[in-house]
């Protein structure tokens, strides 16, 4: 079957994944509403393209904390990903460094830091879970800076894994052969199977739940490296983050599976723009499946998106073939989304290039 668009992947993967690994990446927390809704969003936001435009010429590139990247689509950290295909993040991180853009390895990865490292150059960031043993997170720290690793997405809405219902009922367990590799030699690397979710009994073990504000000048003291912190949804933590220092804010609800009845990130993240100022850049995950979803994003006020799940099943479809397929199309589609919108760069793309179903459209003159 030829693959036209990113959705497709998934109806492949589930097909090729076993039971347990599958509902483990697609699914999300409690009545996964929010899970939908990530999605559905998108649809609710319409453009108003502007026609009669040059667009013989566009250009996609931008820059993200000081880096040139291809395009402003870059990779969400997805943990455990030799669990869709032999070559896990090493297959991801090859595709996504071809595509000049950027890759989040997650804490609980398949591959360490120094494995991916090796594939050769790119622009890595590290996404980083606070562990209760405080050493555990200076060594791993200290590790991705030597690795080359570029910044630290801090993720901060996990105290407690949220209720992922088919991983109670699957009894998730990390598959026989495979270990969370940045943990290895500290022996805390194995997850096994217990009455309830693995994952959840090892976090409820491990992930220090007292982490709060200070912890963000904490780890400002153990790196030189900028921190993004991942997981804000409202305006109240976004003028705290700023506060704190953060040199960015990642929009998102973990992929929906923390808190179920949490607004999309495309409904949460102009809340979260206005209230920085402009002051740090903002991204966004969550839901992003096209081209369209990209220009909405940044439309909204977003510096970029991040992409996981598309990730995840292009790989387990394909390898690395899959995964620099799906980036190429979300690009492809993008690229066509500013032209087919006359914008030629992404400095063109504004609020006024779209409509929101959740605003009174500020385009219009005010009548009473």
């Amino acid at each position: 079957m030829e693959i036209t668009n990113v959705m497709e992947y998934e109806k492949i993967a589930k097909e090729k994944l076993p039971k347990m690994v599958y509902d483990y990446y697609a699914s999300g927390a409690e009545d996964q509403w929010t899970l939908q809704e990530n999605r559905n969003a998108f649809s609710r936001i319409l453009f108003r393209p502007r026609i009669l435009i040059d667009v013989s010429k566009i250009d996609v590139s931008t820059r993200v904390l000081g880096f040139n990247i291809s395009m402003p689509i870059m990779i969400a950290p997805t943990a455990m990903q030799k669990m869709a295909h032999p070559d896990g993040e090493l297959a991801t991180a090859r595709a996504t460094s071809a595509a000049g853009t950027i890759m989040t390895l997650s804490s609980w990865a398949t591959c360490s830091v120094e494995e991916v490292a090796s594939t050769g150059p790119g622009i890595r960031f590290f996404q980083l879970y606070v562990y209760k043993d405080r050493n555990v997170v200076i060594q791993l720290v200290k590790r991705a800076e030597e690795a080359g690793f570029k910044a630290i997405a801090l993720t901060v809405d996990t105290p407690r894994l949220g209720r992922r219902e088919s991983d109670i009922k699957n009894r998730f367990a990390l598959p026989r052969g495979l270990t969370l590799k940045n943990f290895e030699g500290l022996d805390l690397g194995k997850i096994d199977k217990t009455n309830d979710s693995g994952l959840a009994s090892y976090v409820a073990g491990q992930v220090d739940q007292s982490l709060s504000w200070k912890d963000i000048k904490w780890l400002q003291s153990i790196t030189s490296l900028p921190i993004l912190v991942k997981g804000v949804i409202t305006a109240e933590d976004a003028r705290i983050a700023v506060e704190y220092g953060a040199a960015g804010i990642i929009v998102s609800n973990h992929g929906a599976r923390q808190l179920d009845y949490v607004p999309a990130t495309i409904v949460a993240l102009e809340e979260v723009v206005k209230a920085v100022e402009g002051r740090i850049p903002v991204f966004l995950d969550g839901g992003v499946r096209r081209g369209t979803d990209v220009f909405k994003a940044l439309a909204l006020g977003a510096s970029g998106v991040f992409v996981g799940r598309p990730s995840l099943f292009s790989l387990a479809a394909d390898g690395e073939a899959g995964v620099r397929k799906m980036l190429q199309m979300l690009r492809d589609e993008f690229e066509l989304t500013m032209a087919l919108s006359g914008c030629r760069s992404l400095r063109e793309i504004s609020r006024n290039h779209i409509k929101t179903d959740w605003d009174i459209p500020h385009y219009l003159p005010a009548k009473l």
